[in-house]
């Protein structure tokens, strides 16, 4: 979804900077709820206010909630053929495949800065990070110290 709302919201619409998308997405990522909703609930205030946020939620989740509807009162009757388990397989490869691309896309764009204090450090950090959490770690942790993190190495840039 990432890719897809940041083509429409940037590219198409316009209604955001490439920098903004992106703090929104790191907003909607640490908030609960899905992230497209968490977004368009962002974008949506931001241009039209509460009843702007309100819509837009609602236009992202609507269909989400249709299709599941109709999927989960159809799909007990057809969830032993080999056909939809090979369907659901693919899903899975190319939903892997998507997460990859968002993330190199995310790590491109903003990892890397203009110096080499600012490529290092963010790196570094990011493996760190990664490996916290794949290790058993809390990302509520990885969240805080990235916070912190960002704090330190980018305060003096947006004025703090």
């Amino acid at each position: 979804m990432l890719p897809i709302i940041e083509r429409e919201v940037v590219e198409k619409h316009k209604w955001s900077s490439r920098e903004e998308i992106i703090d929104y997405f790191a907003i909607s990522q640490i908030v609960p709820g899905i992230i497209a909703a968490n977004t368009a609930t962002i974008i949506g205030r931001k241009r039209h206010g509460v009843l702007g946020a309100f819509f837009a939620t609602a236009g992202v989740i609507s269909p989400s909630i249709i299709i599941i509807t109709i999927i989960a009162a159809l799909l007990n009757d057809f969830m032993e053929y080999p056909i939809v388990l090979s369907a659901f397989a693919g899903i899975r490869a190319a939903v892997a495949a998507l997460i990859f691309a968002a993330v190199y896309k995310l790590i491109k764009s903003n990892v890397f800065g203009s110096s080499i204090l600012q490529n290092i450090l963010p790196a570094l950090f990011f493996i760190a990070a990664f490996l916290f959490v794949i290790l058993g770690g809390s990302p509520v942790f990885v969240v805080i110290g990235s916070a912190l993190f960002g704090f330190l190495l980018y305060g003096r840039k947006y004025g703090e």
